[in-house]
């Protein structure tokens, strides 16, 4: 089997079989692709730690950071796990070697008040437009979902909002959850809901459309609220993961639930919700640094 035949039987099987997402699967034939540019002319079977910690150590002197490694790496033992479960390896190379560490830089949130800015009434030459921009980014802020989980949203969403308060969502590895939508959120969806047939195709089933009244893109919703922020006088470039960051913060200052900012994030380990609970840190540590008398040295 050719290194271009076995990494298409690999990424075919996570697709067909695991079911991840496009977005998943594209970030491992990238990954894979760096392993095979890296390899040159060496045969898979033939590659041992060595070759690996060589292109791990090249890659990092071309600017990759640890937490890149560290995905790639995951990517690469993935795939000669594979290979060697078929007979087509010996032993996997990528066994024992860990990637070089790099400092964890904490998710960027806004501050509560930096979103009630960012969600203000804003001029705009289309009301339309202005309507769906506003319901998608209050919906984001409201229930802290990824950007791929917005734009997939259905008009058959809007049921379960106005009826039960909370939208059902498909996440990553097509894991259903529920999510409570905010009465902001839910006032905006009814504003868009009203006029989005003014925009959308008639057979059109995506909840938020573009232009031409088909689904919106992701770019173009980052492009609306990057173009947003910018109106609004937001000293940050703003990005609709910044949206769910700062949901999580906010629900997390308020209430020190994790358990429940992981449902609702459709985090499958804690550890990946752990996250917030330094930001929290940090939103105390400015309000003692602020307040307290002997915070600061004179």
């Amino acid at each position: 089997m050719t290194p271009a035949t076995a990494t298409a039987a690999w990424l075919a099987e996570l697709a067909d079989q695991r079911r991840l997402s496009p977005h998943t699967v594209s970030n491992y034939r990238r990954d894979l692709g760096k392993l095979l540019a890296a390899a040159g002319e060496t045969p898979l079977a033939a590659l041992q730690v060595h070759h690996v910690r060589r292109f791990v150590a090249q890659l990092h002197g071309q600017g990759l950071s640890g937490r890149s490694l560290a995905r790639l790496l995951s990517a690469w033992r993935s795939f000669f796990g594979w290979l060697g479960a078929r007979g087509l390896i010996k032993a996997n190379p990528c066994d024992g070697i860990r990637p070089p560490k790099s400092p964890r830089l904490l998710p960027k949130a806004l501050s509560v008040d930096e979103t009630a800015r960012l969600l203000a009434p804003v001029d705009d030459d289309d009301p339309i437009q202005a309507a769906r921009d506003l319901a998608m980014f209050e919906l984001f802020y409201s229930s802290g979902l990824r950007l791929a989980e917005l734009v997939a949203l259905d008009c058959e969403a809007l049921d379960g909002i106005a009826d039960q308060g909370e939208v059902r969502v498909l996440g990553k590895r097509n894991k259903l959850r529920l999510v409570p939508v905010g009465s902001k959120a839910r006032e905006a969806l009814a504003a868009w809901s009203a006029v989005r047939g003014e925009l959308a195709r008639p057979d059109e089933k995506a909840l938020f459309v573009g232009q031409r009244g088909a689904r919106i893109s992701p770019r173009m919703v980052e492009s609306r609220l990057a173009r947003r922020a910018v109106l609004l006088g937001l000293p940050t470039h703003v990005h609709p993961h910044m949206l769910r960051h700062s949901f999580a913060s906010h629900v997390l200052q308020s209430s020190g639930d994790l358990r429940a900012v992981q449902e609702m994030l459709g985090h499958s380990s804690i550890a990946s919700t752990q996250v917030y609970t330094h930001l929290d840190f940090q939103h105390l540590a400015e309000v003692y640094d602020a307040a307290h008398p002997r915070a600061k040295a004179k």
